[in-house]
């Protein structure tokens, strides 16, 4: 018969176990002394001797063990210690390695961290799992690390533990090949529907807690319903929307404002998030790393800034955060936006949508839901990894026949050709709803014989430093040695004068799907410059920078463009003359 949670049980009960382990002088002392299970997870070798009155160390020794040595029906875990590729051997809190032990967390393991980055890098092959215990040690590292340097902050071992659970569940809402999920499937799928990933790892973690009755586990560590609460508002920031001036949290005050800067900072991006995926991403990817979160584990500081406690830094330390930001944009330019990379996840992503109503996956009560509707029930979208990939390409089903012919291209390397990149100049950047009427736009200068738009894509891509237009360092907060208690900004023009000016800038890239077909390649090049020409873009040849330095200002001569192309015959040219070799990257 399974054994009830030791947290629920009575003095009796933790007598009646001391008795099964040979220690029935000891479980008489400990029914007299009133012990009961709820205490079990704070027992201590003094306690022992002052409380219960054992007087023999040996048998304090030998109590201890055996109450450790309960296994998972009785539950009471011990630490394990993982050897992490990145951080060495780290250990992990008990009630970490309980939710690490269920199956909404094992199914990390499945999901790629760099989604389509993979097939680009042999050797991005890590996944979401590593990561997430990653952060929750580096999350674990930044709140001792303030708590034995600030004593007076009242940091408890309750918010350590809210705070490393945190880091560990920040991810568990993403869905097959990651960031491709929530950014290019579901706005495609759902229209107009508002999801992040941030928001299902809330509803995944609520699942999870009921799924594997993990609240009285809680519970055995004093976590109630709102350490539960200030575990998801770390995640996703604040669940409710308060007055003005209000405070927005619900699982801690302002005195304890600080740590919902450690998992997720929403007021700079300066989180051990991030500190984890750029050393993990950096190793697995073969790019150097340049930024070293150590050295900002070691001058921490937690000091009031703005009627607020925000964590601060040493003012000297301002470059290594600047070569944070650089190391994400970095990262960004040469992997994450890789125009390989990018169309892969593009065509992945057209082979979900194609595949999204044949896919079926049931959820509570049985209830079947489609690919982009699994994410309204968590049951369902628990099963949804990477392998949906390989069971769209391996199906026989004449319904998944388009989608899987896309993923057979992308076996076969026979990928959209990127034409041309540009970005735009002297202009507000590009909405979502200019991107996506463009290829109508650039194909309607075409000759129709040759280009249509449905030859063609245009995907908008982002660079910055993780706020916009906005520095992010304009919103941190340093100290000087001399006054560790006094908090400074410290503005760009202080640091160094080779800091960029601006922190914000989109690349526009236009992939063609006829890759083998040089005459729809060269036409989709030619009507694309015509269109940045009256959409104040630069203009750039073979998904590059051209040759010609006059490229570098905005193409400014569309008529004569027209003017050669009516003086040449709309009909399809000569598949001989279409012969000529032009260089596109793969």
């Amino acid at each position: 018969m399974k054994r009830k949670h030791c947290s629920t049980w009575s003095a009796q009960e933790v007598g009646d176990f001391l008795r099964e382990q040979g220690l029935r002088d000891v479980a008489e002392k400990f029914e007299n002394a009133g012990f009961d299970g709820n205490r079990l997870a704070d027992l201590v070798l003094p306690t022992l001797h002052h409380e219960i009155k054992i007087d023999s160390v040996s048998t304090c020794m030998k109590v201890l063990e055996c109450l450790r040595s309960l296994d998972r029906d009785g539950e009471r875990l011990k630490p394990k210690v993982f050897n992490d590729p990145i951080h060495g051997h780290i250990e992990i809190d008990p009630l970490c390695i309980r939710i690490i032990d269920t199956p909404q967390f094992q199914r990390l393991r499945s999901l790629k961290q760099l989604g389509g980055c993979y097939f680009v890098f042999p050797g991005a092959s890590h996944n979401r799992f590593e990561h997430s215990i990653g952060v929750c040690h580096l999350a674990g590292q930044l709140v001792h690390a303030l708590q034995k340097r600030q004593p007076e902050l009242g940091i408890t071992p309750q918010d350590i533990l809210c705070v490393q659970i945190a880091g560990l569940c920040h991810d568990l809402g993403h869905g097959p090949f990651s960031h491709l999920f929530d950014g290019r499937f579901i706005p495609l799928a759902r229209p107009g529907y508002t999801w992040k990933h941030e928001t299902a790892s809330i509803l995944m973690f609520e699942y999870m807690i009921e799924d594997n009755d993990l609240m009285r586990e809680f519970n055995s560590r004093k976590l109630g319903d709102e350490d539960v609460t200030f575990i998801k508002e770390q995640i996703e920031g604040p669940l409710e929307k308060s007055t003005e001036n209000a405070w927005p949290y619900k699982g801690r005050d302002k005195s304890k404002g600080f740590l919902y800067e450690i998992v997720a900072n929403k007021r700079n991006g300066i989180d051990v998030d991030k500190w984890d995926y750029f050393a993990r991403d950096c190793h697995c990817l073969g790019i150097p790393n340049n930024f070293d979160h150590r050295r900002f584990l070691k001058f921490a500081r937690v000091l009031a800034c703005d009627d607020e406690l925000q964590i601060c830094n040493r003012d000297k330390e301002v470059g290594n955060l600047y070569d944070m930001f650089h190391t994400r944009n970095a990262l960004h330019r040469r992997a994450y936006q890789h125009k390989t990379a990018n169309v892969i996840e593009i065509m992945i992503t057209e082979a979900f949508v194609k595949a999204d109503k044949h896919l079926e996956f049931e959820g509570t009560d049985g209830k079947l839901y489609c690919l982009s509707e699994a994410i309204d029930d968590m049951k369902a979208y628990s099963k949804l990894t990477d392998y949906i990939y390989d069971l769209i390409l391996r199906s026989h089903s004449k319904e998944l026949k388009e989608a899987r012919q896309i993923l057979e291209r992308i076996e076969r390397r026979d990928l959209y050709r990127c034409v041309a990149q540009s970005q735009p100049q002297d202009r507000s950047p590009f909405t979502p709803e200019e991107i996506k009427k463009a290829p109508e736009e650039i194909a309607s200068t075409a000759n129709p014989a040759v280009l249509t738009a449905a030859d063609l894509v245009l995907d908008c891509v982002k660079f910055d430093y993780g706020m916009g237009k906005l520095n992010p360092i304009d919103s941190f907060r340093f100290y000087v040695k001399s006054n560790p208690d006094q908090a400074l900004q410290l503005r760009k023009e202080q640091v160094s004068q080779l800091l960029p000016e601006k922190f914000a800038e989109q690349h526009l890239r236009l992939y063609c799907r006829k890759r083998n077909n040089a005459a729809v390649c060269r036409e989709a090049m030619i009507c694309f410059q015509t269109w940045c020409g009256k959409n104040q873009c630069f203009t750039a040849k073979e998904g590059g920078i051209s040759d010609d330095a006059s490229s570098l200002t905005p193409f400014n001569t569309p008529a004569k463009e027209a003017e050669r192309r009516r003086s040449e015959s709309w009909s399809q040219p000569d598949e001989k003359k279409s012969k000529t070799k032009l260089t596109y990257d793969k």
